[in-house]
């Protein structure tokens, strides 16, 4: 199984820190994963190829109904980070309970940080920091036609 993959923070930044020693750049991303599509995996294969090491932070449960509403997530936190953590693109998972991924992206310092290009740079949460220690801000454009939230009303419709 990919469970050596789930890490808790401070195992998560104690192995980046070993694998930045190393030379390794790190890129990080996050996301709610909650019904996983093609539009996931090719999101996740683009950041993955920006560098060496991909770390996935996925939004808690608490998080995406702050965020979603009080109908979502479908799936729970434990297996939605089980299946992200089964993809080969990527190295490391970890969960986080704030609406935002900041205080991630604080103490693990990715060389990278990734988002949707849906996002303006100066909107992605985190931007500012990864900038000011020479970090770089990459967007990736979605695949039309993948939503989870547009696969959830075609099952809600076909269930009508």
């Amino acid at each position: 199984m990919s469970e050596h993959k789930i890490l808790p923070l401070k195992k998560l930044k104690n192995c980046l820190l070993s694998l930045k020693k190393k030379g390794k750049k790190i890129v990080f991303t996050n996301g709610c994963f909650d019904i996983l599509h093609y539009g996931h995996i090719f999101y996740l294969k683009k950041a993955k190829k920006l560098g060496d090491v991909l770390v996935v932070a996925v939004n808690s449960d608490s998080s995406i109904r702050k965020i979603k509403g009080k109908s979502r997530p479908i799936i729970p936190l434990k297996d939605r980070i089980r299946i992200i953590a089964a993809l080969d693109c990527v190295d490391f998972v970890t969960s986080f309970n704030q609406k935002t991924p900041l205080s991630l992206i604080k103490t693990l310092k990715p060389d990278i940080l990734v988002k949707g290009a849906d996002w303006r740079i100066k909107d992605i949460v985190g931007s500012d920091l990864v900038k000011s220690y020479n970090g770089k801000i990459a967007r990736i454009k979605f695949l039309d036609g993948y939503s989870t939230t547009n696969i959830i009303k075609k099952i809600k419709n076909q269930q009508q």
